[in-house]
């Protein structure tokens, strides 16, 4: 297994801890680096300064979410970063919610399916250097009139993989066709093959493709427990966090986390504690949420839990591991990535069972 971490800029921080952690992250191994926008910094620029700081780590945008900028400028953004890092690039999409979509950007969120489907399409014929035509439902390039189709006058000079952030079946069908990586979320291993690998399977075959021409990127926060004591400690204070996934990430209808919980064995749990947080008993809304919960989806536990946890990741068939390392301070959240990274090393030397 791959080792990866993801980076932003939010909640009042700057880039400076966040730079600082991912420069030092690939000088203790790390494989991958993948840069966030949700609604805080844009990821392209912080990219940009990484592809200037680092020289072997790859660095991928973990996402660029649709809506926010035209295909064909995201197929700009994803040569430049691919130029300026030698070629260590991966463009990864995601469909962000209709919160952010139409509450912060202004962009109707409806047909989010159609519009990555076709924004793959258009970002591959502009990385390829074709000339841009493109009839679709959501999109047409160009538009009707005197205009004619164009490329673009720099072109891709290395592969650019195209990872989907995905979690709905549809999505996931899609993903699978289309898709070099997939960036998934919310992943229970032990329900992941009704959950997720059920349809990126459908859609691999779809394709003619195999689970081995997906990369199966996989995210969890990573913490080490001294102890059981410890362990229960770090489980209450990480109910909160669950809680606003479920209650208070997308709408008050509309929500892929609470969504892919319930498909995992959750349903009834998911659905209480969404009905708490939008009515604002955000304390009630984490009392809901349950020991198990928080750690069938982190990599939370003793050291030779962790490590346990990752074998049942590498069998259940993810094949990049997303590390969000815990820490009170930069020193801190190193030292945990440091050893996570080592124990995915251990355990991916290991036969699988």
């Amino acid at each position: 297994m791959r080792t990866a971490t993801t980076i932003e800029a939010s909640g009042g921080r700057t880039w400076s801890e966040p730079m600082e952690l991912a420069v030092e992250a690939e000088k203790l191994g790390l494989d991958v680096c993948w840069v966030a926008e949700a609604w805080g910094s844009d990821g392209p620029s912080a990219l940009g300064y990484l592809a200037a700081r680092t020289d072997r780590m790859l660095l991928g945008s973990g996402i660029m979410q649709l809506g926010t900028r035209t295909p064909v400028a995201i197929a700009q953004a994803a040569i430049a970063l691919s130029q300026l890092s030698g070629g260590r690039f991966l463009l990864g999409l995601g469909p962000s919610g209709p919160q952010v979509v139409e509450g912060l950007h202004g962009v109707p969120f409806a047909r989010p399916l159609v519009r990555m489907r076709e924004t793959v399409e258009i970002v591959r014929q502009a990385i390829a250097g074709e000339k841009i035509s493109y009839s679709g439902r959501h999109f047409r390039i160009p538009l009707p009139g005197e205009s004619r189709p164009m490329r673009l006058s720099m072109r891709a000079e290395h592969d650019i993989p195209v990872y989907l952030a995905t979690l709905s079946p549809a999505m996931l069908r899609l993903t699978g066709r289309v898709a070099d990586g997939w960036l998934g979320t919310s992943f229970v291993p032990e329900g992941a093959d009704e959950a997720y690998f059920a349809h990126l399977d459908s859609g691999l075959a779809d394709a003619g493709r195999s689970r081995a021409d997906l990369d199966v990127c996989q995210g969890a926060e990573v913490a080490f427990a001294a102890d059981e004591d410890q362990l229960r400690e770090m489980v209450a204070g990480r109910k909160k966090e669950l809680a606003f996934s479920l209650g208070g990430m997308g709408s008050a209808t509309t929500n892929f986390y609470n969504n892919a919980y319930s498909r995992q064995g959750w349903v009834q749990v998911a659905a209480e504690v969404r009905e708490r947080w939008q009515a604002g008993d955000r304390d009630g809304a984490a009392e809901l949420v349950t020991d198990e919960m928080v750690l069938a989806t982190t990599l939370i536990g003793t050291e030779d839990g962790v490590r346990t946890r990752l074998r049942v990741w590498r069998d259940a068939g993810v094949d990049t591991v997303r590390l969000y390392p815990a820490g009170e301070d930069l020193d801190a959240r190193l030292a945990t990535l440091g050893r996570a990274i080592e124990l995915v090393r251990e355990v991916s030397a290991e036969p699988a069972r």
